[in-house]
């Protein structure tokens, strides 16, 4: 959220969409408000589960002037990373995600957790399980490498610039 705010450079309203199936998608979202309220920003909550939701979700950010969009983590999204970067670059939304795939498909920028060190954990596992290990037995592992991913490409579409800072971070900038 923070490194969101950094990058539009502005003040205002970000959105947040969401998948009201997810069950974990209500506590997240809760759990952005502190936030967005101790950076001064108005926090638009969008939730889409269907086609038409994304539709209507996007005309919402354009009638409400929303300034920037935050891209919840859900696989109903997940098979979209195509589908939203378009979308956002369509009605000019400087956009965050949660993999990097949606950088690469065009979008502004991706932070989540390193879906190949997380791979690597589960072939670990399978390994294990394979030789003999009860899956009980194993513990359950949070992901600890996460990577920031920078479409800079986008920004310049989009007209921003991205702060040295952020850019300092990157795992990968795209240009």
């Amino acid at each position: 959220m923070a490194k969101a705010a950094a990058v539009v450079a502005r003040t205002g309203t970000i959105g947040v969409l969401f998948n009201p199936a997810n069950s974990n998608s209500g506590a997240n979202t809760r759990n952005l408000e502190p936030a967005a309220k101790a950076l001064g920003l108005q926090l638009e909550v969008l939730p889409a589960s269907a086609e038409l939701d994304i539709e209507a979700a996007f005309a919402t950010i354009q009638r409400r002037r929303v300034d920037a969009l935050l891209v919840g983590d859900d696989p109903f999204f997940n098979s979209r990373s195509s589908q939203l970067p378009a979308i956002a670059a369509a009605h000019r939304v400087p956009t965050i995600y949660f993999a990097g795939e949606f950088a690469a498909s065009g979008g502004l920028i991706s932070y989540g957790p390193s879906f190949t060190a997380m791979a690597r954990i589960a072939g670990e596992y399978t390994g294990r399980i394979l030789k003999g290990t009860k899956p009980a037995d194993l513990p359950v592992e949070q992901p600890t490498r996460f990577e920031l991913v920078v479409n800079l490409k986008t920004a310049a579409a989009l007209g921003l610039t991205v702060p040295p800072s952020i850019l300092a971070r990157a795992d990968e900038v795209i240009e």
